[in-house]
């Protein structure tokens, strides 16, 4: 009696002048089930993710029928985002109220949330779905985040999903240069991100700066007032 032979992947890589995409061919070989032999070969082919920089991106929106999907929260996405996009997170606010979430969202809220503006976020469990629900498999995505690190990991999950036309912006929108896309909202894009107290940080360290300056620039022209206002302590 013959033995089950589980089907063995091979995988097959090789270079293709799609903007600098690297192609993977995966293929199943026949399997032996109780002596009768069953030969089948399955072969797919699947496009890695293209990654870009806004320039290029711009050019994949134009020239190539890309759609933009925008995988940040909706606190950075309400800031700015590129025009006619679709909004489509990764994470989203996380409003559980069992214990251990009460107490990660509070020590969160206490510390990147108020320096950093940073929301207290989980995995959107309908992220997927709601792609599917808006894109088949064959249109041509480009996800943006604010980083980069979020638009590589919905892309990830996009491709295993059998999406094979996907393309992310490399650094995310903090490295695109004002007036590139057509944008939406208070602030620039490569902004969207700043919030809390770090965005006065720049502004009060301006301050002092000018101030001791300023301060410098009297003691070395006007020694004699400045003697007078800041007398020598003993």
């Amino acid at each position: 009696m013959a033995g089950i032979i589980s089907p063995s992947p091979t995988a097959l890589y090789f270079t293709s002048n799609v903007g600098g995409r690297r192609l993977k061919a995966v293929s199943w070989a026949g399997k032996s089930v109780s002596g009768n032999v069953i030969r089948r070969r399955n072969l797919r082919i699947a496009a890695e993710v293209k990654f870009v920089n806004a320039e290029e991106a711009k050019q994949l929106i134009a020239e190539e029928g890309y759609s933009v999907v925008d995988v940040r929260d909706k606190t950075q996405f309400e800031r700015a985002h590129i025009k006619s996009c679709s909004h489509i997170p990764l994470f989203i606010y996380n409003e559980d109220n069992d214990i251990g979430t009460i107490i990660k969202r509070t020590v969160h809220n206490n510390f990147s949330g108020l320096f950093f503006g940073l929301p207290f976020t989980k995995v959107n469990p309908d992220f997927l779905k709601s792609v599917r629900n808006e894109f088949s498999q064959d249109r041509k995505l480009l996800l943006v985040c604010q980083e980069g690190l979020r638009s590589a990991a919905a892309a990830s999950r996009l491709e295993e999903a059998g999406y094979e036309n996907i393309a992310c912006v490399t650094s995310g929108l903090q490295s695109v240069k004002p007036g590139t896309f057509e944008s939406v909202g208070s602030t620039e894009l490569q902004n969207a991100g700043k919030a809390g107290l770090i965005t006065i940080q720049g502004k009060i360290s301006a301050v002092l700066g000018t101030v001791l300056v300023c301060a410098y620039l009297f003691i070395q022209f006007f020694p004699d007032q400045a003697e007078k206002l800041f007398p020598p302590t003993s």
